[in-house]
């Protein structure tokens, strides 16, 4: 069974993957959380943490952790080892460009059907992705069995389609839509903030230009 992890946490995983996959390329076997954190540039105690929460063996006295059974329970906590089938609503520009973007495959994430409401996108082939119309959600999501729903729609069409994807079946929503949408409890929203991302973004910036150096 997955264990629950906190927001930071998860967001710190995908990291450690990257860089778990590239030690092990190199042919080494195993790794220590303070020479994860001391490569990440992360709080050594956090990773110490991280690892120990996730990780399904104890640690190798003087040696760390195995990297590929690491590497292992990590892909299992994402869900990389799992198959997800998604659908995704807006095919403007930014649909286009995620329905366009081949990296998904790695994370074990397809999208498998596009919808939209402008009769100049509906019919079109993306990628090999089908556009169909909107109205027809409830049917094809069901046809093609898809559990995730993507928002890539404006701001003020986000909750509609929300409501939209809840009712055609979906169990979980990825909104890139810059607004908040509310839907039952019992399913999955993950919202990709951008306005926030940029703001972090932007903060840490700030921070290196203006007090780097200082203790």
């Amino acid at each position: 069974m997955k264990k629950a992890l906190s927001k930071n946490q998860i967001r710190r995983l995908p990291d450690y993957l990257t860089y778990l996959t590239k030690i092990d390329e190199e042919g080494n076997k195993y790794v220590s959380a303070l020479q994860i954190a001391n490569a990440l540039n992360l709080n050594s105690e956090k990773v110490k943490k991280d690892i120990q929460q996730i990780s399904s063996t104890v640690g190798v006295p003087n040696k760390g952790r195995e990297i590929k059974l690491l590497i292992e329970d990590i892909q299992n906590i994402l869900g990389y080892n799992e198959n997800h089938r998604a659908i995704l609503v807006g095919c403007g520009q930014l649909g286009r460009a995620l329905l366009n973007y081949s990296g998904f495959e790695n994370l074990s994430l397809k999208i498998v059907g596009a919808f939209d409401h402008n009769p100049k996108l509906i019919g079109r082939v993306i990628n090999d992705i089908i556009v169909y119309n909107i109205d027809d959600l409830v049917e094809v999501r069901r046809k093609l069995n898809a559990s995730i729903g993507i928002i890539c729609v404006p701001k003020k069409e986000a909750q509609g389609v929300a409501i939209r994807l809840v009712a055609s079946g979906v169990e979980a929503i990825w909104n890139f839509a810059p607004t908040k949408i509310d839907v039952n409890d019992d399913v999955i929203v993950s919202n990709m903030d951008m306005a926030q991302s940029l703001a972090s973004l932007a903060h840490r910036l700030y921070i290196n230009k203006n007090f780097k150096g200082e203790n």
